[in-house]
């Protein structure tokens, strides 16, 4: 039997996200949003893809939350984007009324589907739905570090000329200004960065990547980026439907792991049929220690706006 994904929005990073599962093939997918018409013209225009591409399941837009029943995987993609000049911290108090309550319709028609979150802040958003569903914390993931680490391995594979397959990264903490990439812990062809680029060099690379979110929001001036965000969530929408068991930097929460406590955060886990089947620890230097602490304790500031801590 066909599995079945909800997409819940129908903007840039949610219509991308049903495209690229449709593409896949095996999935039905329910796009839904709010606005009529809007996933509803979207979804046709994707589902005559098919013949294209090919792919031969099913692409439907709704309003209805009833038609989302019984999904497999819920992505949650609803919120406003970020402007110029805007922080993902300064979005909370709009989103969160938006993810709570999206998150309330998954469970009342989906109650035991995997929650993949996107909306910003991203950490915080994730922790609602989690909050709110009452799900299993291995059932409730967020979309981060697959995203940052595509960009801080693009930018290392346009420095070295080399091809992007060859490049792995590491890159810890909150999806936002507080991420913690890791040199240390990256390679090219297994070859640790620091004996490959000079630390100049390599020091912008990991702020390019910190501020890359916002880098492509003021270059775009009225939306933010959907490409790359909406790839990084199929990455782990197929590693649960297929339980390929990758080893993905997720946001999940952290229940001692790291020395943090009840808090989502990004770090790298094992994502299989489960959800977030295993945290894997790293042994990390102090100073890597107190940067990711410094990301933890900055969620942590959203979870006491928002009344979760």
């Amino acid at each position: 039997m066909r599995k079945k994904v909800t997409v819940i929005g129908a903007g840039n990073v949610g219509a991308a996200c049903a495209q690229r599962i449709a593409e896949k093939g095996y999935a039905d997918v329910i796009m839904l949003d709010i606005v009529e018409g809007l996933p509803q013209g979207k979804g046709l225009d994707i589902l005559q893809c098919g013949p294209i591409i090919p792919f031969n399941n099913n692409m439907i837009g709704t309003n209805k939350y009833e038609d989302t029943a019984n999904s497999d995987v819920a992505v949650i993609t609803s919120g406003i984007a970020r402007k110029p000049g805007m922080s993902r911290d300064d979005l909370i108090i709009t989103n969160m009324k938006i993810v709570k309550e999206v998150t309330e319709n998954i469970v009342k028609h989906s109650p035991k589907c995997i929650i993949v979150c996107v909306t910003n802040p991203l950490d915080a958003m994730t922790q609602l739905a989690w909050h709110v569903s009452k799900f299993p914390k291995n059932r409730v993931l967020g979309q981060s570090g697959v995203l940052d680490s595509a960009r801080f391995r693009t930018f290392i594979a346009q420095e070295l000329k080399v091809s992007v397959e060859d490049v792995s990264v590491c890159v810890l903490g909150g999806h936002g200004d507080t991420m913690v990439p890791i040199p240390r812990l990256s390679t090219v062809g297994g070859i640790p960065l620091p004996e490959l680029i000079a630390k100049d060099k390599l020091d912008a690379m990991v702020k390019r990547t910190v501020n890359g979110g916002a880098e492509i929001v003021n270059l775009l001036k009225t939306g933010s980026a959907y490409y790359a965000p909406s790839a990084a969530t199929v990455k782990i929408v197929d590693s649960i439907i297929f339980d390929q068991k990758r080893i993905l930097p997720c946001s999940v929460l952290l229940e001692g792991e790291y020395g943090i406590n009840k808090t989502f955060v990004g770090v790298p886990v094992k994502i299989g049929e489960k959800g977030a089947e295993q945290v894997i620890e790293l042994k990390l230097t102090p100073e890597e220690n107190a940067a990711l602490k410094k990301s933890a304790d900055a969620v942590q500031e959203l979870l006491k706006i928002m009344k979760l801590e």
